[in-house]
């Protein structure tokens, strides 16, 4: 017989966690949430399945008080809605999951997780697509570029190498895996985006600062500074994990028109030059990821309630 219970204690939580997520991408690695639990401090609700002791299901929730629902963990919220992608909801089958989500409205547990796989399969029944995020497949390419710059019409691709090749003509510096900069990038994406910054929230920007000093300790952490006439025109912060390559955050000179085109291909360089499976440049709807002929994987969400009448 099927049994569904919640789980609220953290150690119980983490046990349960580590012995359902597969761990084959850096966000099922719960020290990478737990630098966003740390600041965040919501209160855990693990739904869990289970069947003759054995778990088969999880959806891993936490409350945001604030708008009085649960979300994925660790409810990293901005703007009412949370950052970390590819999320797992678990279930051996789609009995499974439906007794589980019956549990929730049983118990009317208001909960909406957004930026999920649609993985297993049976899950697209149950849930709707939210954004696009975007990847460049090196290995698709064979880790050649000439092989990427077939994909694009001539007159195309010679535009954008013209403008990019233009800004390594002044001089561009191009310096790697300096966690300091960290800060400065902070202040470039404040300056750039103002108050639709994830880093205008505190807690954001201590979470960011925390996962920057655990990828770094776990030699992950890839910081990339390019510099003009020795003044930082743009930083990112990524990390290497399992093969493949993510963007996390990053921040630009206004400056410096069309630097984020050459960091941004500074990147697939890189993944192509390193083997890496694929580079993860992440959600958000950017002009540049379409020119550059990136491959869009739609994420989802599940939800039992409308978010527009959240507090």
């Amino acid at each position: 017989m099927i049994k569904v219970f919640f789980e609220t204690d953290p150690k119980s939580c983490r046990e349960i966690w580590e012995r359902l997520m597969p761990c084959e991408q850096l966000t099922d690695l719960w020290d990478v949430r737990g630098c966003f639990h740390d600041h965040f401090k919501r209160k855990l609700f693990f739904l869990v399945a289970e069947e003759n002791k054995k778990l088969i299901g999880l959806i891993p929730l936490c409350f945001v008080e604030e708008h009085n629902y649960y979300t994925y963990f660790p409810g990293e919220i901005w703007q009412k809605k949370t950052w970390i992608e590819q999320n797992r909801l678990i279930a051996r089958d789609k009995n499974v999951f439906q007794q589980m989500l019956a549990w929730l409205e049983e118990n009317n547990i208001r909960h909406f997780s957004r930026y999920l796989l649609n993985s297993p399969s049976f899950l697209e029944s149950f849930v709707t697509e939210d954004e696009i995020g975007y990847l460049f497949s090196s290995e698709a390419h064979h880790h050649s570029m000439e092989n990427y710059y077939s994909a694009f019409s001539r007159k195309s691709i010679k535009t954008i190498r013209r403008e990019i090749n233009r800004i390594y003509e002044k001089g561009l510096e191009i310096c790697s895996d300096h966690p300091n900069d960290f800060e400065e990038m902070i202040r470039l994406n404040l300056e750039r985006f103002e108050q639709y910054s994830y880093f205008s929230d505190d807690k954001f920007t201590k979470s960011f600062r925390s996962l920057r000093d655990y990828l770094s300790q776990k030699g992950w952490l890839r910081m990339t500074t390019l510099k003009i006439d020795s003044q930082v025109a743009a930083i990112d912060m990524g990390c290497v994990y399992n093969n493949t390559y993510t963007l996390l955050a990053g921040g630009t000179n206004s400056n410096y028109p069309g630097i984020a085109k050459v960091i941004n291909m500074y990147h697939m360089e890189e993944s192509c030059k390193k083997k890496y499976k694929e580079a993860d440049f992440l959600c958000g709807d950017f002009s540049w990821k379409k020119l550059f002929h990136l491959t869009p994987r739609p994420l989802y969400f599940i939800k039992n309630f409308d978010e527009a009448k959240i507090a």
